[in-house]
């Protein structure tokens, strides 16, 4: 799956991402950000989870994030407690995930995520 400029709409299409195929081109953010549902559903569990997160579903963002036990999941995790008030918990994630619980704003932090798991 990989990037359909010919889609009616110019946007991305249902074929999202193609991994380990030569020729495809990345996801932008703001393409991201202006995925539907049935497109996000192609995404890994971790950016589904951001996407959730951004349309307020912080209960489907969090189950989202721990569907693959991997550490792009558990930093997500991280973020998701952060947001919601529990340091201790976030800290936990974030260990997990090999990083520090940052201090920057937390929609600076979205983006940040967003990008770097987009950019892979």
């Amino acid at each position: 799956m990989g990037y359909n400029p010919t889609t009616a709409d110019g946007r991305w299409g249902l074929a999202l991402e193609m991994r380990g195929v030569a020729g495809c081109g990345a996801m932008t953010f703001e393409a991201f950000c202006e995925l539907r549902e049935e497109e996000a559903a192609a995404l890994s569990a971790a950016l589904q989870a951001l996407w959730w997160e951004r349309r307020g579903n912080w209960d489907a963002a969090h189950a989202k994030s721990q569907e693959e036990g991997d550490r792009d999941g558990d930093w997500v995790h991280a973020y998701l407690h952060r947001k919601e008030g529990d340091e201790g918990n976030a800290r936990y994630w974030y260990g997990r995930a090999g990083r520090v619980m940052p201090a920057v704003a937390l929609k600076e932090e979205w983006e940040q995520i967003a990008r770097e798991l987009l950019a892979r």
